[in-house]
C-alpha cells in the first residue's frame, strides 16, 4: 500500500515517531514516503492509499506547517485511508495518576483538530514526546524549568543533556502494526 507520513515537530519527537511508524510499516508490506512538512510542501496527495499526519504539541497547538497541510488536504482524506497521530507530553499526568490532563491534551491535540476538519481516521495515535531544553526559546525554556525535577521523579531520564524522552516505543509500533492491519480492510 502507496502510504504517506506528513508530520509537524518541534523537538524531534514527531519526527522520530513518524520514521518508527513507517519502518513498521514498510516491515509489513507498504511503501512509505515519510515527509516534514515544514521542509517539503505536498503538491498532490493523489497516489496514496494511506494518508497518516502527526504533530507535536505545544501549549495544546499543532505545528503550523502539519496543520496547514490538514487544512489543504482535509477533504481529500474523505476518500483515503486516513490516520492522525501526535506526540505529546501525555506520559508526564500519565505518570502522576492525572485522567484529567491526559484528557485536556487529547481533546486539544486530537479531538479538537479531528472535530474541526471533519475527518475520519481508521486510527488515532496518542503517544509521548520528548522535552527539548536545548531547542526551546528562552521564555518558554524558563517557564518549564520547573519541569526537570518532576521528569525525574516520574521515572524520565535525560537522553541527552536537557533531553527527555517520553515515548513509549512499544505503544507506538503497537499502534502501527494495528493500523497497518486497519488499512488492508
Amino acid at each position: 500500500m502507496k502510504t504517506l507520513i506528513v508530520y509537524g515537530t518541534r523537538y524531534g519527537a514527531s519526527a522520530g515517531t513518524s520514521e518508527e511508524i513507517a519502518k513498521i510499516l514498510t516491515e509489513e508490506g507498504n511503501d512509505v514516503k515519510v515527509v516534514n512538512a515544514k521542509e517539503e510542501k505536498i503538491k498532490d496527495i493523489t497516489p496514496y492509499e494511506l494518508i497518516i499526519v502527526g504533530s507535536g504539541m505545544q501549549i495544546g497547538k499543532w505545528v503550523g506547517d502539519a496543520e496547514d497541510f490538514l487544512k489543504k488536504f482535509h477533504t481529500e482524506f474523505e476518500n483515503k485511508k486516513f490516520a492522525i497521530f501526535i506526540s505529546s507530553m501525555k506520559s508526564v499526568p500519565q505518570k502522576e495518576g492525572k485522567p484529567e490532563e491526559v484528557e485536556k491534551i487529547r481533546k486539544a491535540g486530537l479531538d479538537n483538530i479531528i472535530a474541526k476538519y471533519n475527518l475520519h481516521p481508521i486510527a488515532i495515535g496518542f503517544f509521548g514526546g520528548v522535552v527539548d531544553f536545548n531547542k526551546m526559546n528562552f521564555l518558554f525554556k524558563r517557564t518549564l524549568q520547573s519541569l526537570k525535577p518532576q521528569l525525574e521523579k516520574d521515572g524520565f531520564k535525560e537522553t541527552s543533556p536537557g533531553v527527555y524522552e517520553l515515548r513509549d516505543w512499544e505503544e507506538i509500533r503497537t499502534w502501527t502494526k494495528d493500523l497497518a492491519l486497519k488499512a488492508k480492510q
